[in-house]
Protein backbone atom coordinates (compact mmCIF):
# COMPACT_ATOMS: atom_id res chain seq x y z
CA UNK A 1 0.00 0.00 0.00
CA UNK A 2 0.78 3.25 -0.53
CA UNK A 3 1.90 5.29 2.74
CA UNK A 4 -0.60 8.20 3.73
CA UNK A 5 0.38 11.73 4.06
CA UNK A 6 -0.11 13.92 7.00
CA UNK A 7 1.76 16.62 8.94
CA UNK A 8 3.37 17.25 12.41
CA UNK A 9 4.40 20.87 13.52
CA UNK A 10 8.15 22.22 13.92
CA UNK A 11 7.34 25.88 15.04
CA UNK A 12 5.42 26.95 13.17
CA UNK A 13 6.36 25.32 9.45
CA UNK A 14 4.76 22.12 8.61
CA UNK A 15 6.62 19.34 8.02
CA UNK A 16 5.15 16.22 6.18
CA UNK A 17 4.54 12.58 7.57
CA UNK A 18 4.51 9.18 6.02
CA UNK A 19 1.93 7.17 7.90
CA UNK A 20 2.87 3.58 7.12
CA UNK A 21 0.56 0.33 8.22
CA UNK A 22 1.06 -3.52 7.95
CA UNK A 23 -1.81 -5.48 9.72
CA UNK A 24 -0.53 -9.37 10.98
CA UNK A 25 -2.24 -11.79 12.28
CA UNK A 26 -2.25 -12.45 15.94
CA UNK A 27 -4.04 -10.82 19.20
CA UNK A 28 -5.14 -7.69 18.56
CA UNK A 29 -2.58 -4.67 19.58
CA UNK A 30 -1.82 -1.36 17.94
CA UNK A 31 1.62 -0.19 18.29
CA UNK A 32 3.11 3.40 16.98
CA UNK A 33 6.69 3.73 16.14
CA UNK A 34 8.45 7.19 15.18
CA UNK A 35 8.85 9.21 18.20
CA UNK A 36 4.94 9.92 18.72
CA UNK A 37 4.36 11.84 21.70
CA UNK A 38 1.65 11.23 24.48
CA UNK A 39 -1.20 12.49 22.06
CA UNK A 40 -0.28 10.07 19.05
CA UNK A 41 0.32 7.78 20.96
CA UNK A 42 -3.35 7.53 22.14
CA UNK A 43 -4.83 7.96 19.05
CA UNK A 44 -4.92 4.10 18.61
CA UNK A 45 -8.30 4.28 20.82
CA UNK A 46 -9.60 7.28 18.82
CA UNK A 47 -8.84 5.77 15.35
CA UNK A 48 -9.91 2.20 16.77
CA UNK A 49 -13.09 3.57 18.07
CA UNK A 50 -14.12 5.91 15.02
CA UNK A 51 -13.49 3.25 12.85
CA UNK A 52 -15.72 0.64 14.72
CA UNK A 53 -18.91 3.12 14.41
CA UNK A 54 -18.48 3.06 10.28
CA UNK A 55 -18.51 -0.95 10.96
CA UNK A 56 -14.84 -1.43 10.53
CA UNK A 57 -13.63 -4.00 13.23
CA UNK A 58 -9.91 -4.03 13.89
CA UNK A 59 -8.20 -7.28 14.19
CA UNK A 60 -4.85 -8.95 14.37
CA UNK A 61 -1.54 -6.62 14.68
CA UNK A 62 -1.27 -3.72 14.01
CA UNK A 63 1.91 -1.92 13.49
CA UNK A 64 1.69 2.20 12.06
CA UNK A 65 5.34 3.39 11.31
CA UNK A 66 5.36 7.17 11.11
CA UNK A 67 8.47 8.39 8.81
CA UNK A 68 10.41 10.12 9.16
CA UNK A 69 11.13 8.08 12.16
CA UNK A 70 13.82 10.94 13.80
CA UNK A 71 11.16 13.46 13.79
CA UNK A 72 9.55 14.16 16.92
CA UNK A 73 5.71 13.81 16.20
CA UNK A 74 2.94 16.09 18.40
CA UNK A 75 -0.48 16.14 18.93
CA UNK A 76 -3.62 14.73 17.31
CA UNK A 77 -3.14 15.85 14.23
CA UNK A 78 -2.28 12.93 12.68
CA UNK A 79 -5.50 10.62 13.50
CA UNK A 80 -6.92 11.04 10.24
CA UNK A 81 -3.98 9.77 8.40
CA UNK A 82 -3.69 7.11 10.99
CA UNK A 83 -7.41 5.42 10.39
CA UNK A 84 -6.79 6.04 6.71
CA UNK A 85 -4.04 3.89 6.61
CA UNK A 86 -5.45 0.85 8.66
CA UNK A 87 -8.72 1.23 6.74
CA UNK A 88 -6.57 1.28 3.33
CA UNK A 89 -4.65 -1.84 4.85
CA UNK A 90 -7.78 -3.28 5.71
CA UNK A 91 -9.05 -3.65 2.27
CA UNK A 92 -11.76 -1.23 3.12
CA UNK A 93 -10.93 1.73 0.93
CA UNK A 94 -9.46 1.94 -2.54
CA UNK A 95 -6.55 3.50 -3.47
CA UNK A 96 -6.35 6.36 -1.98
CA UNK A 97 -5.81 10.03 -4.05
CA UNK A 98 -2.52 11.87 -3.27
CA UNK A 99 -2.98 14.13 -0.81
CA UNK A 100 -2.65 15.80 2.89
CA UNK A 101 -4.65 14.53 5.85
CA UNK A 102 -5.18 15.99 8.95
CA UNK A 103 -8.32 16.29 11.84
CA UNK A 104 -8.09 14.53 15.42
CA UNK A 105 -10.98 12.12 15.36
CA UNK A 106 -13.82 12.08 17.73
CA UNK A 107 -14.92 8.22 19.19
CA UNK A 108 -18.09 8.83 16.62
CA UNK A 109 -15.81 9.50 13.65
CA UNK A 110 -16.43 13.86 14.03
CA UNK A 111 -13.43 15.07 12.69
CA UNK A 112 -11.99 18.09 15.12
CA UNK A 113 -10.19 21.08 14.47
CA UNK A 114 -6.37 20.75 14.93
CA UNK A 115 -3.53 22.99 15.34
CA UNK A 116 -1.55 24.06 12.47
CA UNK A 117 -3.89 23.78 9.84
CA UNK A 118 -2.52 26.97 7.75
CA UNK A 119 0.78 25.53 8.24
CA UNK A 120 -0.35 22.12 6.23
CA UNK A 121 -1.98 24.34 3.65
CA UNK A 122 1.12 25.67 2.54
CA UNK A 123 2.64 22.56 2.67
CA UNK A 124 0.07 21.40 0.09
CA UNK A 125 -0.17 24.34 -1.67
CA UNK A 126 3.70 23.98 -2.37
CA UNK A 127 3.53 19.96 -3.37
CA UNK A 128 0.45 20.96 -5.45
CA UNK A 129 -1.73 18.20 -3.49
CA UNK A 130 -5.35 18.46 -1.99
CA UNK A 131 -5.60 18.78 1.75
CA UNK A 132 -8.60 17.46 3.04
CA UNK A 133 -8.86 18.84 6.87
CA UNK A 134 -11.71 19.15 9.11
CA UNK A 135 -14.55 21.44 8.39
CA UNK A 136 -13.67 23.88 11.87
CA UNK A 137 -10.26 24.82 9.95
CA UNK A 138 -12.10 25.66 7.08
CA UNK A 139 -12.25 29.53 8.04
CA UNK A 140 -8.45 29.95 8.45
CA UNK A 141 -7.45 27.50 5.65
CA UNK A 142 -9.38 29.50 3.06
CA UNK A 143 -6.42 32.69 3.35
CA UNK A 144 -3.98 30.11 1.75
CA UNK A 145 -4.30 31.24 -1.94
CA UNK A 146 -4.00 28.80 -4.52
CA UNK A 147 -4.32 25.67 -2.25
CA UNK A 148 -7.08 23.19 -2.92
CA UNK A 149 -8.62 22.34 0.18
CA UNK A 150 -11.73 20.15 0.91
CA UNK A 151 -13.43 20.45 4.68
CA UNK A 152 -14.69 17.26 6.37
CA UNK A 153 -17.16 16.88 9.37
CA UNK A 154 -16.72 13.40 9.75
CA UNK A 155 -14.98 10.23 8.71
CA UNK A 156 -17.93 8.68 6.96
CA UNK A 157 -18.00 11.49 4.66
CA UNK A 158 -14.60 11.13 3.44
CA UNK A 159 -14.57 7.29 3.03
CA UNK A 160 -18.38 8.00 0.61
CA UNK A 161 -15.91 10.85 -1.34
CA UNK A 162 -13.17 7.99 -1.90
CA UNK A 163 -15.89 5.56 -3.08
CA UNK A 164 -17.39 8.29 -5.33
CA UNK A 165 -20.50 8.44 -3.56
CA UNK A 166 -20.79 11.85 -2.78
CA UNK A 167 -19.10 15.18 -3.49
CA UNK A 168 -16.79 17.29 -0.85
CA UNK A 169 -17.09 21.07 -0.05
CA UNK A 170 -14.56 22.68 -1.57
CA UNK A 171 -12.97 25.15 0.68
CA UNK A 172 -13.65 28.74 -1.37
CA UNK A 173 -10.96 31.36 -1.02
CA UNK A 174 -11.12 34.04 1.35
CA UNK A 175 -11.74 37.53 0.54
CA UNK A 176 -10.29 40.32 2.70
CA UNK A 177 -13.34 43.00 2.97
CA UNK A 178 -12.80 45.99 5.01
CA UNK A 179 -15.91 45.74 8.11
CA UNK A 180 -16.80 48.87 9.84
CA UNK A 181 -14.43 48.61 12.84
CA UNK A 182 -15.14 50.58 16.19
CA UNK A 183 -12.66 51.60 18.13
CA UNK A 184 -12.97 50.61 22.26
CA UNK A 185 -11.51 52.94 23.95
CA UNK A 186 -12.17 55.93 21.49
CA UNK A 187 -9.40 58.37 20.92
CA UNK A 188 -12.28 61.15 21.34
CA UNK A 189 -13.20 59.35 25.20
CA UNK A 190 -9.79 60.10 26.06
CA UNK A 191 -9.74 63.39 28.36
CA UNK A 192 -7.08 66.10 27.24
CA UNK A 193 -3.71 64.66 27.05
CA UNK A 194 -2.65 66.23 23.60
CA UNK A 195 0.68 65.41 23.52
CA UNK A 196 0.49 61.72 23.88
CA UNK A 197 -2.28 61.27 21.45
CA UNK A 198 -0.32 63.15 18.99
CA UNK A 199 2.88 60.86 20.05
CA UNK A 200 0.66 57.52 19.27
CA UNK A 201 -0.50 58.81 15.61
CA UNK A 202 3.24 59.17 14.92
CA UNK A 203 3.85 55.50 16.82
CA UNK A 204 1.29 54.32 14.47
CA UNK A 205 1.62 55.85 11.61
CA UNK A 206 5.22 54.46 11.48
CA UNK A 207 5.14 51.22 13.71
CA UNK A 208 7.45 53.14 16.06
CA UNK A 209 8.02 51.72 20.04
CA UNK A 210 6.29 53.96 22.78
CA UNK A 211 7.19 54.55 25.86
CA UNK A 212 4.27 56.23 28.29
CA UNK A 213 5.66 57.62 31.78
CA UNK A 214 3.00 58.58 34.02
CA UNK A 215 1.75 58.44 38.01
CA UNK A 216 -0.89 56.52 38.68
CA UNK A 217 -4.44 57.64 37.20
CA UNK A 218 -2.89 60.02 34.39
CA UNK A 219 -4.75 57.45 31.60
CA UNK A 220 -1.66 55.24 30.07
CA UNK A 221 -3.19 51.78 29.80
CA UNK A 222 -6.55 53.69 28.27
CA UNK A 223 -4.60 55.83 25.46
CA UNK A 224 -2.32 51.95 25.08
CA UNK A 225 -5.64 50.58 24.06
CA UNK A 226 -6.59 53.33 21.96
CA UNK A 227 -3.77 52.69 19.75
CA UNK A 228 -5.46 49.59 18.47
CA UNK A 229 -8.26 51.58 16.86
CA UNK A 230 -6.13 53.98 15.03
CA UNK A 231 -3.83 51.07 13.38
CA UNK A 232 -4.60 50.61 9.40
CA UNK A 233 -6.01 46.84 8.84
CA UNK A 234 -3.81 44.06 8.18
CA UNK A 235 -3.03 43.39 4.18
CA UNK A 236 -4.09 39.88 3.29
CA UNK A 237 -0.12 38.16 3.53
CA UNK A 238 -0.48 39.83 7.03
CA UNK A 239 -3.24 38.35 7.94
CA UNK A 240 -1.87 35.43 6.84
CA UNK A 241 1.16 35.92 8.84
CA UNK A 242 -0.61 36.32 11.74
CA UNK A 243 -3.36 33.30 11.42
CA UNK A 244 -0.30 31.16 10.94
CA UNK A 245 1.56 31.85 14.05
CA UNK A 246 -2.11 31.68 15.80
CA UNK A 247 -2.46 28.20 14.38
CA UNK A 248 0.33 26.64 15.34
CA UNK A 249 -0.81 27.58 19.10
CA UNK A 250 -4.75 26.19 18.15
CA UNK A 251 -6.04 29.23 18.40
CA UNK A 252 -9.32 30.57 16.85
CA UNK A 253 -9.40 32.09 13.14
CA UNK A 254 -9.45 36.24 13.95
CA UNK A 255 -11.51 37.34 10.78
CA UNK A 256 -11.97 41.46 9.81
CA UNK A 257 -7.88 42.15 9.87
CA UNK A 258 -7.60 43.73 12.83
CA UNK A 259 -3.73 44.67 14.17
CA UNK A 260 -3.12 41.69 17.15
CA UNK A 261 -3.29 43.41 20.51
CA UNK A 262 -1.49 41.51 23.18
CA UNK A 263 -1.37 42.55 26.71
CA UNK A 264 1.28 40.98 28.89
CA UNK A 265 1.18 40.90 32.85
CA UNK A 266 4.79 41.31 34.44
CA UNK A 267 4.15 38.25 36.21
CA UNK A 268 5.15 36.80 32.89
CA UNK A 269 7.64 34.16 32.21
CA UNK A 270 10.44 34.88 29.79
CA UNK A 271 9.01 31.18 27.99
CA UNK A 272 5.74 32.45 27.76
CA UNK A 273 6.88 36.16 26.22
CA UNK A 274 9.40 35.03 24.03
CA UNK A 275 8.87 31.52 22.93
CA UNK A 276 9.64 27.76 23.84
CA UNK A 277 9.28 25.25 25.85
CA UNK A 278 9.69 21.44 24.99
CA UNK A 279 7.68 22.02 22.41
CA UNK A 280 9.05 25.16 21.17
CA UNK A 281 6.40 27.32 20.78
CA UNK A 282 5.74 31.27 20.21
CA UNK A 283 5.40 33.16 22.63
CA UNK A 284 3.77 36.39 23.16
CA UNK A 285 5.72 38.91 21.24
CA UNK A 286 5.61 36.69 18.08
CA UNK A 287 1.38 36.52 19.04
CA UNK A 288 1.92 40.22 18.64
CA UNK A 289 3.44 39.90 14.64
CA UNK A 290 2.02 43.16 13.09
CA UNK A 291 0.30 44.36 16.05
CA UNK A 292 0.80 46.02 19.37
CA UNK A 293 2.60 44.00 22.57
CA UNK A 294 1.58 46.00 25.61
CA UNK A 295 3.87 45.63 28.50
CA UNK A 296 2.46 47.73 32.26
CA UNK A 297 4.23 48.06 34.79
CA UNK A 298 7.32 48.02 32.75
CA UNK A 299 10.07 48.22 35.48
CA UNK A 300 8.29 45.21 37.27
CA UNK A 301 9.45 42.54 34.59
CA UNK A 302 12.43 40.52 34.98
CA UNK A 303 15.65 41.64 34.13
CA UNK A 304 16.12 38.93 31.66
CA UNK A 305 13.23 39.19 29.93
CA UNK A 306 13.88 42.39 28.98
CA UNK A 307 17.22 41.64 28.02
CA UNK A 308 15.83 39.13 26.14
CA UNK A 309 13.34 40.97 23.96
CA UNK A 310 16.67 43.19 22.59
CA UNK A 311 17.40 41.41 19.71
CA UNK A 312 14.11 40.31 18.51
CA UNK A 313 12.94 44.34 18.60
CA UNK A 314 15.71 44.88 16.34
CA UNK A 315 15.56 42.45 13.96
CA UNK A 316 11.83 41.89 13.69
CA UNK A 317 12.08 37.65 14.45
CA UNK A 318 13.26 35.78 17.54
CA UNK A 319 15.31 32.50 17.10
CA UNK A 320 14.05 30.11 20.07
CA UNK A 321 16.88 27.47 20.66
CA UNK A 322 16.54 24.28 23.12
CA UNK A 323 18.41 20.81 23.50
CA UNK A 324 15.43 19.62 21.17
CA UNK A 325 16.41 21.34 18.39
CA UNK A 326 16.06 25.23 16.85
CA UNK A 327 12.76 27.33 15.46
CA UNK A 328 12.34 30.78 14.23
CA UNK A 329 9.46 33.06 14.68
CA UNK A 330 8.40 36.52 13.26
CA UNK A 331 7.79 39.08 15.27
CA UNK A 332 7.37 42.57 13.85
CA UNK A 333 5.63 44.42 16.69
CA UNK A 334 4.68 47.71 18.12
CA UNK A 335 5.91 47.60 21.76
CA UNK A 336 3.94 50.21 23.98
CA UNK A 337 4.97 49.65 27.42
CA UNK A 338 3.99 51.83 30.48
CA UNK A 339 6.03 53.31 33.34
CA UNK A 340 5.32 54.83 36.67
CA UNK A 341 8.33 57.78 37.01
CA UNK A 342 9.25 56.23 40.60
CA UNK A 343 8.46 53.42 43.29
CA UNK A 344 5.66 55.39 44.88
CA UNK A 345 4.18 56.87 41.75
CA UNK A 346 4.34 60.22 42.77
CA UNK A 347 7.35 61.58 41.11
CA UNK A 348 6.40 64.93 39.82
CA UNK A 349 2.71 64.93 40.28
CA UNK A 350 0.77 68.09 40.86
CA UNK A 351 -1.15 66.69 43.83
CA UNK A 352 0.81 63.71 45.84
CA UNK A 353 3.86 64.03 47.34
CA UNK A 354 6.83 61.72 46.37
CA UNK A 355 8.00 59.34 49.03
CA UNK A 356 10.80 57.81 47.34
CA UNK A 357 14.71 59.38 48.31
CA UNK A 358 16.60 59.79 45.09
CA UNK A 359 18.70 56.96 45.43
CA UNK A 360 15.46 54.57 45.40
CA UNK A 361 14.36 56.36 42.06
CA UNK A 362 17.33 55.96 40.65
CA UNK A 363 17.33 52.45 41.46
CA UNK A 364 13.71 52.20 40.28
CA UNK A 365 14.74 53.74 36.64
CA UNK A 366 17.95 51.68 36.89
CA UNK A 367 15.82 48.66 36.20
CA UNK A 368 15.11 49.71 32.63
CA UNK A 369 18.62 49.04 30.83
CA UNK A 370 20.09 51.70 28.52
CA UNK A 371 20.23 49.38 25.16
CA UNK A 372 15.87 48.76 25.78
CA UNK A 373 15.40 52.42 25.80
CA UNK A 374 17.55 53.12 23.36
CA UNK A 375 15.51 50.79 21.09
CA UNK A 376 12.15 52.78 21.96
CA UNK A 377 11.58 55.56 19.45
CA UNK A 378 9.27 57.84 21.50
CA UNK A 379 9.70 58.62 25.16
CA UNK A 380 6.27 60.27 26.49
CA UNK A 381 4.88 62.07 29.44
CA UNK A 382 1.83 61.51 30.60
CA UNK A 383 0.52 63.74 33.25
CA UNK A 384 -2.40 63.44 35.92
CA UNK A 385 -4.68 65.91 34.98
CA UNK A 386 -6.69 67.72 38.03
CA UNK A 387 -9.57 67.69 38.93
CA UNK A 388 -10.26 71.31 37.82
CA UNK A 389 -8.63 70.25 34.76
CA UNK A 390 -10.92 67.02 33.84
CA UNK A 391 -13.91 69.47 34.55
CA UNK A 392 -12.80 71.87 32.14
CA UNK A 393 -12.24 69.28 29.41
CA UNK A 394 -15.59 67.54 30.65
CA UNK A 395 -17.38 67.05 26.64
CA UNK A 396 -14.68 68.54 25.02
CA UNK A 397 -12.82 65.72 23.39
CA UNK A 398 -10.47 65.49 20.28
CA UNK A 399 -10.28 64.20 17.21
CA UNK A 400 -12.10 60.45 17.27
CA UNK A 401 -10.26 57.34 16.64
CA UNK A 402 -11.63 57.13 12.93
CA UNK A 403 -10.14 60.63 11.86
CA UNK A 404 -6.97 60.16 13.20
CA UNK A 405 -6.50 56.51 11.37
CA UNK A 406 -7.56 58.12 7.84
CA UNK A 407 -4.30 60.51 8.39
CA UNK A 408 -1.97 56.91 9.77
CA UNK A 409 -3.17 55.16 6.71
CA UNK A 410 -2.64 57.69 4.27
CA UNK A 411 1.17 58.10 6.14
CA UNK A 412 1.15 54.09 5.85
CA UNK A 413 0.27 54.08 2.13
CA UNK A 414 3.05 56.06 1.24
CA UNK A 415 5.60 54.14 3.27
CA UNK A 416 4.71 51.39 1.29
CA UNK A 417 5.00 52.41 -2.01
CA UNK A 418 8.21 54.31 -0.67
CA UNK A 419 9.55 50.95 0.44
CA UNK A 420 8.18 48.43 -1.70
CA UNK A 421 11.57 47.90 -3.91
CA UNK A 422 13.23 47.78 -0.53
CA UNK A 423 10.90 44.88 0.90
CA UNK A 424 10.03 46.56 3.85
CA UNK A 425 6.41 48.39 4.65
CA UNK A 426 7.08 51.09 7.05
CA UNK A 427 9.60 53.37 8.26
CA UNK A 428 10.00 51.40 11.60
CA UNK A 429 11.45 48.42 9.32
CA UNK A 430 14.41 50.36 7.97
CA UNK A 431 17.72 49.52 8.10
CA UNK A 432 20.78 51.93 8.77
CA UNK A 433 21.85 51.40 5.42
CA UNK A 434 18.30 52.51 3.92
CA UNK A 435 18.42 55.30 6.49
CA UNK A 436 20.97 57.17 5.49
CA UNK A 437 20.69 57.18 1.74
CA UNK A 438 16.70 57.45 0.71
CA UNK A 439 15.43 59.70 3.49
CA UNK A 440 15.38 63.10 1.30
CA UNK A 441 17.12 65.06 4.22
CA UNK A 442 16.82 69.11 3.31
CA UNK A 443 20.11 70.82 3.23
CA UNK A 444 19.76 72.06 7.35
CA UNK A 445 18.90 68.82 8.86
CA UNK A 446 22.59 67.20 8.89
CA UNK A 447 24.00 70.02 10.96
CA UNK A 448 21.10 70.75 13.29
CA UNK A 449 20.91 66.85 14.18
CA UNK A 450 25.04 66.95 14.79
CA UNK A 451 24.21 69.83 17.57
CA UNK A 452 21.80 68.15 19.28
CA UNK A 453 23.16 64.55 19.22
CA UNK A 454 25.75 65.39 21.57
CA UNK A 455 24.16 67.41 24.00
CA UNK A 456 21.23 64.24 23.91
CA UNK A 457 23.64 61.51 24.48
CA UNK A 458 22.29 60.35 21.56
CA UNK A 459 23.95 56.57 19.93
CA UNK A 460 24.27 55.48 16.55
CA UNK A 461 21.18 53.15 16.68
CA UNK A 462 19.38 56.60 18.55
CA UNK A 463 20.45 58.99 15.20
CA UNK A 464 18.76 56.06 13.24
CA UNK A 465 15.75 56.02 14.73
CA UNK A 466 15.37 60.13 15.37
CA UNK A 467 15.24 59.96 11.68
CA UNK A 468 12.95 57.30 10.93
CA UNK A 469 10.18 58.72 13.41
CA UNK A 470 11.48 62.48 11.76
CA UNK A 471 10.38 61.05 8.13
CA UNK A 472 7.03 59.11 9.83
CA UNK A 473 5.77 63.11 10.97
CA UNK A 474 7.03 64.12 7.19
CA UNK A 475 5.03 61.66 5.65
CA UNK A 476 1.87 62.59 8.37
CA UNK A 477 2.15 65.94 7.27
CA UNK A 478 2.50 65.15 3.75
CA UNK A 479 6.15 66.22 3.37
CA UNK A 480 8.17 64.94 0.48
CA UNK A 481 11.51 66.14 2.13
CA UNK A 482 12.31 65.33 6.08
CA UNK A 483 12.99 69.05 7.47
CA UNK A 484 14.53 70.12 10.84
CA UNK A 485 10.85 70.66 12.23
CA UNK A 486 10.12 67.13 11.60
CA UNK A 487 13.27 66.27 13.17
CA UNK A 488 13.30 68.18 16.31
CA UNK A 489 9.80 66.91 16.88
CA UNK A 490 11.42 63.51 16.94
CA UNK A 491 13.92 64.94 19.01
CA UNK A 492 11.84 66.39 21.49
CA UNK A 493 10.55 62.40 22.17
CA UNK A 494 14.35 61.13 22.21
CA UNK A 495 14.77 63.67 25.21
CA UNK A 496 16.33 61.01 27.84
CA UNK A 497 15.07 63.40 30.92
CA UNK A 498 12.37 61.27 31.67
CA UNK A 499 14.32 58.72 33.18
CA UNK A 500 17.87 59.95 33.47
Amino acid sequence: MNPVRGITLRGIEAVGVEVEVEITGGLFSISIVGLPDAAVRESKERVRAALRSLGLAVRGRVAVNLAPADLPKEGAVLDLPIALGIASAMGSLPELPRGIFLGELALDGRLRGVRGAVGAAILARNESVPLFAPAENAAEIALVKGCEAYAVDNLADLFAFFRGEIELPPVPEYRLEENPFFADPDFADIRGQAGARRALEIAAAGHHNILLIGSPGSGKTLLARALRGILPPLSHEELLETTLIRSTLGLPFEDGGRPPFRSVHHTASTVSICGGGSALRPGEVSLAHRGVLFLDEFPEFRRDLLEGLRQPLEDGEINVSRATGSVKYPCRVLLVVAANPCQCGWDGDPVERCICSSVERERYRRKISGPILDRIDLHVAVPRLLPEELVAVEGAGGESSSIVAERVRFARRIQRERWARHGFSCNAELPERVVKRFLNLSEGVRPFLSSMAGKLRLSGRGIGRVLKVARTIADLSRNEQTDVPHVAEALAYRDGGLWR
